[in-house]
């Protein structure tokens, strides 16, 4: 309301403060889900200052959740070149860039991120994440355990460190990292995934199927655990079943090839 009754005012103010006001609205769009409208008012903003660094952050923010990436990263380069030391701009970037695979470029930018914020805690799990999808196991873990130690209770992040630790056939260590992370977020489905893989790999399968079940139990539609649970029936010879989740998988994930070939 205090955002239009300054727009209505019109040149009765300055045009900083209808650049302000137009931002401020676009920011309550965003938390509204109204894309269109927020960039519209990114727009105004921009045109009346050309050096709202935010402004083209946010429009940034924008395109890339519609995605728009190229757009995005366009947004984010203006407002790092408005603001060289703007962390918040270059950890967006980055994950533009780790959407689009390019995680060189991701992990460049998260480095800057933490440059010029030590402490943000999620430019390390992102760059954990980026260092994990290039295979850089051991420093996946380094970020991660600073991520943790900058916030104890970040689930993500020890969900993520078990998937690493996994990856490198520690199986204890990513249990131990699962538990944790399901002991802060009882509900994250993706947890109890993750744990029945590594339960899987030290063959306790009854152990494996209990948290597939648990994820899909939490997640109807998460077509990778019925998947995982399917490939267990089939090796414990329970085939009947096995198939369900093949087909439950197929169905929810009809172009990964892998679901294909379960039920062919």
């Amino acid at each position: 309301a205090g955002c239009t009754r300054v727009l209505l005012r019109g040149m009765q103010e300055t045009a900083k403060n209808r650049a302000i006001a137009y931002y401020n609205r676009g920011v309550s769009y965003r938390a509204k889900g109204e894309d269109d409208r927020a960039i519209a008012d990114y727009n105004d903003a921009i045109r009346l200052d050309p050096k709202y660094a935010h402004a083209y952050h946010n429009r940034g923010n924008v395109y890339y959740a519609k995605g728009e990436h190229d757009r995005a990263i366009a947004d984010y380069d203006e407002a790092i070149r408005l603001d060289p030391k703007y962390a918040r701009a270059y950890y967006n970037r980055g994950n533009v860039y780790r959407a689009k695979g390019e995680q060189d470029r991701a992990i460049a930018d998260y480095s800057e991120a933490i440059r010029f914020n030590p402490k943000y805690e999620s430019a390390y799990v992102n760059r954990g994440n980026a260092y994990d999808t290039k295979g850089e196991h051991d420093r996946a873990i380094a970020d991660y355990n600073e991520a943790i130690r900058l916030d104890p209770r970040d689930a993500i992040a020890y969900n993520n460190r078990g998937t690493t630790y996994n990856a490198k056939g520690e199986r204890d260590r990513a249990i131990a990292d699962f538990n944790e992370a399901i002991r802060l977020d009882p509900e994250y489905a993706a947890a109890y995934n993750n744990r029945g893989i590594a339960y899987r790999a030290k063959g306790e399968d009854d152990h494996a199927i209990a948290d597939y079940n648990e994820a899909i139990r939490l997640d109807p539609k998460y077509a990778r655990a019925y998947y995982n649970r399917g490939k267990v029936y089939e090796r414990k010879k329970n085939l009947s079943r096995a198939l369900a989740d093949f087909e439950r998988f197929a169905e929810l994930w009809p172009l990964d090839p892998d679901g294909q070939e379960a039920v062919a």
